[in-house]
């Protein structure tokens, strides 16, 4: 599903990222931990073709990231908050990313609904925009946009900072129960080993 060789990123004297080989086949979870500045973010920048590889390949189902978007359909990714419009609301937001992806308003109802119970009636119809929203919250909506269109791949950078205790929980039942219900590949980083 994702094969990458020789992928490197230096940034002046500082290699970043060294990977020679790494293979992440379908319907697995791919933790990656360590430290913060270890170069997890840059790898996933340069999985997404939003940072420019020094050296090497990355593939998603056959096909290279660089210079190709046929591989954009199979992946849904959060890694900041530079992914959100801060001037919508979230459900405005939820509404241009399904649009993207040719939900109708029956589809992202649908796919919210599986998300309320981490939105814990603070997200959807509150009328508030993303700019104004916590940090926590900012996450969560990251997060549930990552899910539309249906992806074989989801790329989460950090994806349980800054949320409470009960809404990493719950987000962790989430991810669990949508990888049983349709085989899910997760990338997933963080500096915490809890």
């Amino acid at each position: 599903m994702i094969e990458i060789q020789g992928l490197k990123k230096r940034y002046k004297e500082a290699t970043v990222v060294d990977i020679d080989q790494l293979s992440i086949g379908s319907n697995e979870s791919f933790g990656l931990v360590g430290n913060n500045g270890a170069g997890k973010t840059t790898l996933f920048r340069m999985i997404l073709d939003l940072v420019k590889t020094t050296s090497g390949t990355v593939t998603i189902n056959g096909k290279s990231v660089q210079g190709n978007d046929e591989w954009k359909k199979f992946v849904g990714s959060f890694l900041d908050e530079g992914f959100l419009i801060p001037y919508l609301t979230p459900d405005e937001y939820f509404r241009f990313v399904g649009n993207l992806h040719g939900y109708n308003a029956a589809d992202l109802k649908s796919l919210l609904e599986k998300f309320e119970v981490l939105f814990h009636g603070e997200i959807t119809g509150k009328n508030k925009y993303i700019g104004d929203l916590s940090k926590g919250n900012l996450k969560k909506v990251g997060i549930a946009a990552s899910f539309i269109g249906n992806p074989q791949i989801i790329m989460l950078d950090e994806p349980f900072e800054n949320l409470d205790p009960t809404s990493q929980i719950r987000l962790k039942e989430l991810l669990q129960a949508e990888r049983k219900l349709r085989q899910v590949t997760y990338l997933i980083s963080s500096h915490d080993l809890n």
